[in-house]
């Protein structure tokens, strides 16, 4: 599946314009910004010595019915001193019902071994039933190859300052993007689980965890192909940070 950021350009400045049209409609509304690291984390597998420096957080600023965020995550591997993955999203979110927002910008990468890349981005996060934190995007690159992601999960409160942490994530791609080894179809997932302790009112949650990251299909193919591995078990140690 294929479709120029060039087509799509429009829709994101269409959709921009609606979500900040929905803020002037809705009044004025007192700002505020933040800073948040959701994972900021060592990982280590036991089986290979992989050793990553791991992080996914974002700064916002706007207001309860509007923000700008800087969504920023990536994964640096100790051994090669080099980024495995970098990427960085500039979106505007505003809400589209009492539970999830809508949000719609543009995504930079920097993978490794290739050039970097950008893509537009739509997407929704929010509140799915049973409490579950939900986020879904969906991606179109400068070369009309078309992509996907979803992440979920569940805080499970053990007491009130021990906290257990399910999570999943899948990427999906809907055409092959041999430059950067992904292949159409599921091409990897990611099953955690964290226990936290809220140190400090939400502000600083140290954890320890597991993590399972696999690759499917063409793009395991590939990964072998090259020598790599498509199953890694890491043990995590970090903590999550919000000021």
């Amino acid at each position: 599946m294929r479709c120029s950021i060039k087509k799509i350009a429009p829709l994101l400045c269409f959709l921009s314009f609606i979500l900040v049209s929905h803020t002037s409609l809705s009044g004025e509304s007192k700002s505020f910004w933040g800073v948040q690291l959701e994972e900021f984390e060592y990982r280590y597998d036991d089986d290979s010595g992989d050793e990553l420096g791991v992080w996914d957080g974002d700064i916002f600023y706007g207001t309860d019915e509007y923000k700008f965020r800087w969504l920023t995550s990536g994964e640096y591997e100790n051994e090669s001193s080099n980024f495995s993955t970098l990427e960085n999203q500039f979106v505007i979110q505003a809400p589209i019902s009492d539970f999830f927002d809508a949000k719609a910008g543009l995504r930079f990468d920097t993978p490794e071994g290739a050039k970097n890349r950008s893509y537009a981005v739509v997407g929704i996060a929010g509140l799915a039933p049973q409490w579950f934190e939900v986020d879904l995007n969906f991606y179109i690159s400068e070369k009309g190859d078309a992509s996907a992601d979803i992440n979920a999960e569940y805080e499970l409160l053990l007491t009130n300052r021990l906290i257990l942490t399910p999570s999943l994530a899948a990427d999906i791609a809907f055409s092959n993007d041999l430059d950067i080894g992904i292949g159409s179809g599921l091409s990897g997932s990611e099953i955690g689980l964290r226990l936290s302790y809220d140190a400090i009112d939400r502000a600083f949650s140290p954890y320890i965890g597991v993590v399972q990251e696999n690759l499917y299909g063409k793009t395991a193919d590939l990964a072998k192909d090259e020598g790599e591995g498509t199953d890694e078990l890491f043990f995590v140690v970090g903590a999550k940070i919000i000021f």
